[in-house]
């Protein structure tokens, strides 16, 4: 095996870096899984030993998040995006809007579906705010005849997160928690329904992660499609079709590597350090301007912009970075300015890398 040589820090929004360690257990094992004398990336979905990296992930999973008895976890094609349709394909009760709470790209995205599936309402939305913020609580208008409550709970683009949840009461909460997962303790019993695809904190692209309670599986039509068949797709273990093998391959060894690092807790930990030391940095700064609320701000996507030097300075800045071993900085073309994506994988000495490289720009710039 080639020795690594040169590493940058990645910190692109998705898909986003993995932890090297999990890279290391990918290249040894990629040739060869475990003696079977073949790829995981070769073998069949329903030969004993995938089945085992399936259960082997399932098992981690409800570990590390603590979810109940009460729900099931799916790993299923198609991308968060295919969930968008999904979800009230599955859950939506006749004559009972869907409240969305929205608060970004991936709640627009959600509210496209839904506009072509189901009624549905804004129950919340910081769209004329340009979404700096998340909605107060008295700014939330909740149904109690709702078939199910959406919000996004990180916000790649705009550098927002929940903190905590809206109370829904017996309407089922659905949280999309793509950019957030396992970054943080959740109480899964608040949710109807998680979902997440893998891209940032679990993984590869290629696989969706679906935790579901399992009183909502009898919501499920006996029209549907099977694909898109919450319940057929428990019944047949994530297996209806041949599944995303190698992404739940890969979701399993970061589940590991999680368990490794102390858990949830202590990732929890150091990304609450990670974002720390970048949010100091940008408060204390003549150069650097947060672009969220304090208390909205996201752990995982640090949003910023200069507060001088336009374009100009940006490119400056950009570049600077990439010669630097900094990639992925760039805000998203719709928003413009830098992000930082700093999801589990990242070490600290990335971030300090970054903020020590910031500093040094300020001081030549400022």
């Amino acid at each position: 095996m080639k020795t690594v040589t040169h590493r940058v820090y990645n910190f692109n929004p998705g898909p986003a870096m993995l932890p090297f360690p999990v890279l290391e257990k990918i290249q040894q094992e990629l040739l060869n899984y475990r003696e079977t004398g073949m790829s995981v990336m070769e073998m069949t979905h329903r030969c004993k030993e995938f089945e085992a990296i399936l259960e082997n992930a399932k098992t981690l999973l409800k570990s590390l998040l603590v979810i109940p008895e009460n729900y099931e976890i799916l790993f299923l094609p198609g991308g968060a995006r295919l969930q968008f349709a999904m979800i009230p394909m599955n859950l939506y009760l006749e004559g009972k809007p869907v409240d969305v709470l929205h608060t970004g790209e991936w709640s627009k995205q959600a509210i496209a579906e839904l506009k072509k599936l189901t009624q549905y309402r804004l129950a919340g939305s910081t769209e004329d705010l340009m979404f700096t913020r998340l909605p107060d609580a008295h700014e939330i208008k909740l149904s109690a005849n709702a078939s199910y409550v959406h919000l996004v709970s990180n916000n790649t683009i705009y550098g927002t997160q929940w903190k905590t949840y809206p109370e829904t009461g017996d309407v089922p909460l659905i949280g999309d928690m793509t950019s957030d997962i396992l970054s943080r303790g959740v109480n899964v019993s608040k949710f109807g329904l998680i979902f997440a695809s893998a891209q940032k904190n679990l993984g590869i692209a290629g696989v969706t992660i679906v935790i579901i309670r399992k009183d909502l599986l009898g919501r499920s039509k006996e029209n549907l499609p099977v694909m898109l068949n919450y319940a057929e797709q428990v019944k047949g273990n994530s297996l209806v079709n041949t599944a995303p093998t190698f992404p739940i391959y890969v979701s399993g060894l970061v589940l590991e590597w999680v368990r490794d690092q102390g858990g949830v807790a202590a990732i929890q930990k150091a990304n609450e350090e990670k974002a720390g030391i970048l949010y100091d940095l940008i408060d204390a700064s003549s150069l650097y301007q947060g672009t969220v609320r304090k208390q909205d701000r996201s752990m995982m996507n640090v949003v910023f912009v200069l507060r001088k030097g336009g374009e100009d300075l940006e490119k400056i800045f950009d570049k600077e970075a990439s010669k630097n071993g900094l990639a992925g900085l760039k805000g998203h073309r719709s928003v413009g300015g830098f992000r930082a994506s700093i999801y589990n994988a990242m070490l600290v000495e990335g971030v300090k890398a970054l903020a020590d490289f910031m500093k040094d720009f300020e001081r030549k710039h400022a």
